[in-house]
């Protein structure tokens, strides 16, 4: 690989078509105020970096970052790219991974608005995220001991894992399919609204409404913490360990046990699922 070491770069795709190099403890900001730095390339790795300036990583193939920080000036930083791996490293900018496929995340920072749009194919292991609209039209999520924070995350997700997660968020997961959460703390208003086959299993679920209009859902030994008006419209199987504030109308098909429940709400004809206390 040919080595760039110590060096700043401001001009317009500095590395524009370059192939086998590696750039390290460089940095991408200044006058010239140039973006689309790596635009175009392949087999690419940066190492301690610095970036200050936008759209560095469009259409790279193959790409390694580690221990680098993207500043919130470093707006969509990765897109229409493949086979990435980033560990240690912050993403700051909005929009900053969108269109990927075949991405590794290990131990990054991420205060990026509409993070991981249409991204396919994305592990993630110890990370921290501050977003909103995070992961939207994502499919084939993987991540592990993973603490998000903020609005409307996860929806029209697909065929997704999520392990020892902590998830404190509104309007999350809606429309989303193919879902199973373990072992995973979920915090906030209306979750999983028109989902469709997700599972949660031994969760904490925190937050009013959850669930409603959901097909094929499955609760299997969670708590629900300060839950209303839960399941209204869902075919839902669910063992429930802890008691809840009210269920609303569950569907026919539904078979939902529980230790107690403060009220069960039957207002409409459909709303007829099987509710089993003790």
């Amino acid at each position: 690989m040919k080595v760039f070491k110590n060096q700043t770069f401001d001009e317009e795709r500095a590395f524009y078509g370059s192939k086998n190099i590696l750039v390290q403890d460089c940095s991408f900001e200044g006058p010239a105020d140039g973006e689309s730095a790596f635009k175009e390339c392949q087999n690419i790795e940066i190492n301690h970096d610095y970036f200050n300036l936008r759209y560095p990583f469009w259409h790279v193939h193959a790409l390694s970052i580690y221990d680098t920080e993207m500043t919130k000036l470093c707006r969509a930083a990765l897109w229409y790219s493949d086979h990435i791996k980033i560990e240690n490293t912050k993403l700051h900018g909005i929009k900053a991974l969108r269109e990927c496929s075949e991405v590794t995340m290990k131990n990054c920072s991420i205060i990026s608005p509409e993070f991981g749009w249409s991204v396919y194919d994305i592990k993630m292991e110890q990370c921290n995220a501050e977003s909103e609209y995070f992961m939207m039209r994502a499919s084939n999520l993987k991540f592990k001991e993973v603490e998000m924070k903020g609005k409307y995350s996860f929806q029209y997700i697909e065929d997704s894992i999520f392990e020892n997660c902590i998830f404190d968020t509104k309007d999350a997961f809606w429309h989303a399919k193919n879902i199973t959460i373990k072992n995973s703390v979920v915090k906030g208003e209306y979750l999983a609204w028109y989902s469709e086959n997700i599972t949660f299993k031994n969760c904490k679920i925190i937050g009013t409404q959850p669930l409603c209009y959901c097909k094929g859902l499955k609760l299997i030994g969670c708590e629900m913490i300060d839950c209303d008006l839960a399941f209204e419209r869902s075919e839902v199987e669910a063992t429930i360990t802890t008691p809840v504030i009210s269920i609303k109308n569950p569907y026919p098909t539904s078979h939902i046990s529980v230790p107690y429940v403060q009220e069960i709400i039957r207002d409409i004809e459909e709303g007829t699922g099987i509710v089993q206390i003790g």
